[in-house]
């Protein structure tokens, strides 16, 4: 079992793009949601896919099961998605030595651009990066599983 302690923020400016070590192209659905738990199945790059499951409820901190799931299951498990089927562009930007993964969603939620750093310190705020706008950690309509489930989030950085 491993823990997953993350920040979400909204991104106010692109100033980020130019820091940019990696992307990643991510198709993402939930196949059960309830309160505390998640399951999802995320497609990467159309190669490879991972069953997630999440636990807990607390705004930093969820206990997080990944495992790998053959490509071909992965897609067929699409006719069982719930909501909407999240498209986005993973980036991958450090900054200080964190490294941040900034998600440029596409589709029904383009125009959304959300930063996640994942780790277990207390990131002081003169240390996060210029370009990161409001603090959205805690706000479930922020989360991926709201994205999907739910109605476009008001995006004001």
């Amino acid at each position: 079992m491993g823990k997953e302690v993350e920040r979400k923020f909204l991104v106010s400016s692109t100033a980020w793009r130019d820091l940019v070590e990696a992307e990643i192209r991510i198709l993402q659905f939930y196949l059960a949601t309830a309160p505390g738990r998640t399951v999802r199945i995320r497609i990467s790059d159309g190669a490879s896919a991972r069953l997630t499951l999440k636990f807990g409820s607390r705004a930093r901190e969820r206990d997080e099961f990944e495992y790998p799931v053959p490509l071909e299951e992965a897609v067929e498990m699409l006719d069982f998605a719930i909501g909407r089927v999240i498209e986005k562009t993973r980036h991958h930007v450090r900054h200080r030595g964190y490294l941040y993964e900034v998600d440029v969603f596409g589709g029904a939620l383009a125009g959304l651009v959300v930063a996640e750093l994942e780790t277990p310190e207390d990131v002081p705020d003169e240390m996060l990066p210029h370009w990161l706008g409001r603090e959205v950690t805690g706000e479930q309509k922020f989360y991926n599983a709201s994205l999907a489930l739910g109605g476009i989030p008001e995006i004001a950085a």
